[in-house]
């Protein structure tokens, strides 16, 4: 093989495309840094700022390839926005690249949220920042519902086509979802993966049936992606080794949003919200205010685990945090990329996302209960109640929403009106 092209450049590895190779490191950087600076909206902002730069102008991409790497991310764990920014960076600078943009993509985002966690999640801060995080953190709970609305009718409607019983399926792994996000958050992991395996298992055994050996059970064929599925005992055990707190306590926790959550954005929040009021590393209010904080910065809602971080060992705690929940991402995109267009129509994969997916929804309609719950002045309930007019009836968008219900907190604080304990 010749040591380079008529460029000068060398030659891509043999595993991986030579088109891989299409941008400088420095484009990646201040492309990527970009988006990760003005991509306010959480995943459907990322999704269409990262379309407009790859496929639209640029051309790195063709429209099917970016589909198909959309469909891949939604079947990983993990947040599926962050995961599609380092594949289209991998896609046109490799590894590196995918290093690159994905550090570009996540790190402004990540400085804005610790920047304002110091400031709203002190031990004493000002009153007027109480207003503030008090009326966004009302708000929370109304993101949350809109959230899981907008994937309920797609969702819904693809189960109600396949027939009477995965319609049935469909509602209890729903159920299943909702009432685990709202009573067992910490272990809400579980239920997902169950549901997703219940799914794979019921569609393996009618694909055995129909093709008449009933006493036969042949080993289903997975894409071989990097993804372990961890025995629920296995997750249960390694959650009881460090229940103790701590720094391996703030680990897990981000373990479980960054590897271990399907359906990313608010599927975190129950994940996060028994450990970091459980394990005292912040109140029930502060953490209203880490997930606002985590939807009114740029960048991927999952940087919410780094306010938790913070609250639970400061900087480092917070950079930590972010550390652990990122890295599965860079693990899953640079081992699976090259299998990213076959996943998609990869059966098995589509049937664990069918049991998985409405359990996840179900988690962030679920999670608004235990959201409401944290609510202690009336005044909360009534920004709550505008929250989910603006968001659902009047559609308007999660930040205008919630910077809205901040400034009324602010009033209302100035006032000398009642604020949270």
């Amino acid at each position: 093989m010749p040591a380079g092209d008529a460029s000068g450049r060398e030659p891509a590895p043999a595993d991986e495309p030579r088109a891989g190779y299409q941008a400088s490191l420095a484009t990646v950087l201040r492309e990527w840094g970009r988006i990760g600076c003005v991509g306010f909206g959480g995943p459907p902002a990322h999704i269409a700022l990262l379309r407009k730069l790859c496929v639209d102008r640029e051309h790195w991409l063709s429209a099917t390839e970016f589909e198909d790497a959309v469909s891949a991310c939604n079947l990983l764990p993990g947040p599926a926005s962050t995961q599609l920014a380092i594949f289209c960076a991998w896609r046109v600078r490799g590894r590196l690249g995918a290093l690159a943009g994905g550090a570009a993509f996540i790190v402004p985002g990540l400085i804005l949220i610790l920047t304002l966690s110091v400031l709203f999640l002190a031990g004493a801060p000002p009153l007027w920042v109480k207003g503030i995080g008090a009326g966004a953190g009302a708000a929370v709970a109304a993101v949350a519902v809109q959230a899981g609305w907008n994937l309920l009718l797609p969702s819904w409607t693809r189960a109600k086509q396949a027939g009477s019983p995965r319609r049935v399926r469909w509602a209890l792994y729903l159920l299943a979802g909702g009432a685990a996000a709202a009573a067992i958050g910490p272990w809400l992991v579980l239920v997902l993966l169950g549901c997703g395996l219940t799914e794979l298992a019921i569609r393996h055994s009618h694909r055995a049936g129909s093709r008449g050996e009933p006493g036969t059970r042949t080993a289903p064929r997975i894409t071989p992606l990097p993804l372990v599925m961890l025995p629920g005992a296995a997750v249960r055990a390694a959650g009881t080794a460090i229940a103790a707190g701590g720094l391996a306590a703030l680990a897990w926790t981000a373990l479980k949003v960054g590897a271990l959550s399907f359906g990313g954005g608010f599927v975190i929040i129950p994940l996060m919200r028994a450990d970091a009021v459980g394990h005292h590393w912040m109140t029930s209010s502060q953490f209203l205010n880490a997930v606002a904080l985590g939807q009114i910065t740029p960048g991927p809602v999952v940087q919410t685990v780094a306010a938790v971080g913070y609250a639970a060992a400061g900087l480092g705690g917070g950079l930590l945090a972010a550390l652990i929940a990122f890295s599965p991402s860079f693990v899953f995109v640079l081992g699976g990329a090259r299998y990213f267009s076959s996943l998609r129509g990869n059966s098995h994969a589509q049937a664990f996302l069918d049991g998985s997916g409405p359990a996840a929804i179900g988690a962030i309609l679920g999670s608004a209960i235990p959201l409401t719950a944290t609510l202690t002045q009336p005044w909360q309930y009534a920004v709550l109640a505008a929250a989910i007019l603006l968001l659902l009836a009047l559609r308007r968008g999660v930040v205008l929403t919630l910077l809205a219900a901040g400034a009324t907190g602010l009033i209302i604080s100035l006032a000398g009106g009642p604020l949270p304990h």
